[in-house]
């Protein structure tokens, strides 16, 4: 009895194996609303996303709802996310800054890929603070895919 229920406690777990190809790559495109993971250059998987409030353009401050453009880092992993579970991206970079100051404004921060958090379906296609957003149960395998130091490159 002990045995059968130590076997069902891993059921329905959001922490899943990989043992592919190593994902070399994240590529985002943001005006198709598509994310690829990527081994060289053959795309192992592609989800759809959801953006920031506000995806046009890039993100340049703290609060403008923008989902950031440009080459970064996955920096962080987050197994305890509110949204599910998350990998983070290393905005902002020195060029990100500097361009928030010139403006007299904070760049903003911890800009992730997360799931959606069950709370948040059905609030459209661009709902995020400026984050990458997918379904949950993909983003359990996007979790389990992509490690630390993984470069992400953010297009329009």
């Amino acid at each position: 009895m002990a045995a059968a229920l130590a076997a069902l406690g891993g059921c329905g777990s959001k922490f899943r194996k990989y043992s592919g190809p190593e994902v070399t790559r994240i590529v985002v495109f943001k005006g198709e609303r598509k994310m690829h993971l990527v081994n060289g250059i053959k795309a192992l998987k592609t989800y759809k996303i959801g953006l920031g409030g506000n995806p046009i353009g890039h993100k340049q401050y703290e609060g403008d709802q923008k989902t950031p453009e440009g080459i970064y880092l996955v920096d962080r992993r987050n197994p305890d996310s509110t949204y599910h579970l998350s990998l983070g991206i290393s905005y902002p970079n020195e060029r990100d800054i500097a361009e928030a100051e010139a403006l007299g404004k904070e760049p903003g921060g911890d800009i992730f890929i997360h799931g959606r958090a069950r709370k948040n379906r059905g609030r459209g296609n661009d709902w995020t603070a400026g984050c990458i957003a997918v379904k949950d149960r993909e983003m359990e395998e996007i979790y389990s895919m992509v490690r630390l130091g993984t470069e992400i490159v953010i297009v329009p």
